[in-house]
């Protein structure tokens, strides 16, 4: 008995191009005549709430490394680490047995330099060397002045005693011993107000002013904000990064907030006008942070390079001097365009 052969890559065939959409088949069928076919909506301007969010670690407002301006031996710390000082209060002694040398030394010039003036004012001695002596006495009380500052060391202002590097009787030699690279004997840090400093970009400049407010939140309490203010900007822009920094004032009464936390601080501007584009139509250069977007002109394809602005679910702000209201911009039929290519736009 002989069988015949059934062949069915008709009937295949058949499947596969009624797989096809609609808008596929239309799209290829277009692309037939030379030009692609494409979707385009017309760009214009949306008024948006521009806002700005950067990640910042918090530092003490006032933070400063106490230490002896000359090397010697530690008398006395009268504190230690999460010791609360109120501006004023002596923290650290040193040895004082220079400063009780040099008193010496100063008493006995100004002794001197009395007789002297006696002296001088009865025409027994020249005027030249009651000067001289009057002149060994001042250096004299200078270095008494500058002992007695360097061996009673007091707060600078009122805080916390966040880090003690030396013990009682062990001598200070003024080398560097902390991780910020200075020589300390105690560290103390300013925490019921905090500070952060974030990089903003270059685009955001002509938008930030002093006293602007600024929300500030943190993982360790989720669903809270907290509030700062904008007190110093940065007046140079960094060339390398194209951004310039900001300094915020974070009020901390409660001191919920330390030095080091991450937080994110969300700057406020105010409501600008902006082209707000479908994601989808903003294509990205493969192997670099390029973004493009195509525009129809007179039936051809313009590759314009944009930067990215605000995000807004699936809609995307672009900024580009090269894209002005009543651009045509394409949004379906992009993915294969070349700049010039000639393209037929579909309703």
């Amino acid at each position: 008995m002989n069988f015949r052969p059934i062949y069915l890559i008709p009937v295949l065939s058949i499947l596969i191009s009624s797989c096809s959409g609609p808008e596929e088949t239309q799209f290829e069928s277009e692309s037939g005549n030379g030009a692609e076919p494409v979707r385009v909506t017309e760009l214009n301007f949306s008024e948006i709430a521009r806002s700005a969010v950067y990640t910042a670690h918090l530092r003490g407002f006032n933070e400063v490394y106490l230490a002896s301006s000359s090397p010697g031996r530690i008398e006395k710390i009268h504190v230690d680490i999460g010791d609360r000082v109120r501006e004023g209060d002596l923290l650290v002694e040193m040895d004082r047995t220079q400063l009780y040398q040099a008193r010496v030394q100063m008493q006995t010039l100004e002794t001197d330099l009395h007789r002297l003036d006696t002296l001088r004012r009865v025409g027994s001695i020249s005027q030249q060397q009651y000067d001289q002596l009057k002149a060994q006495y001042e250096v004299a009380r200078s270095n008494v002045d500058f002992l007695s500052e360097n061996t009673r060391l007091m707060a600078p202002f009122s805080g916390t005693v966040s880090e003690r590097y030396f013990e009682d009787g062990e001598m200070f030699s003024a080398a560097p011993n902390t991780p910020a690279g200075k020589a300390a004997i105690l560290s103390l840090v300013q925490t019921v107000r905090l500070k952060a400093l974030v990089n903003v970009a270059e685009r955001y400049y002509p938008y930030i002013e002093s006293g602007m407010e600024v929300n500030i939140t943190s993982d360790v309490y989720p669903g809270e904000e907290f509030s700062g203010r904008i007190m110093r900007i940065y007046p140079t822009i960094d060339p390398a990064t194209r951004t310039f920094r900001v300094e915020i004032s974070v009020p901390n009464q409660d001191e919920r907030l330390r030095p080091g936390m991450f937080t994110r601080a969300r700057i406020e501007l105010e409501e600008v006008e902006a082209f707000v584009v479908p994601a989808l139509a903003v294509l990205k250069l493969q192997g670099s942070n390029e973004r493009y977007v195509f525009l129809e002109k007179d039936g051809v394809a313009q590759r314009v390079v944009v930067d990215i602005g605000e995000r807004f679910d699936d809609m995307i702000e672009i900024i580009s001097p090269d894209v002005n209201p009543g651009d045509r911009l394409i949004t379906a039929g992009q993915a294969r365009l070349l700049d010039g290519v000639s393209v037929r736009v579909q309703e």
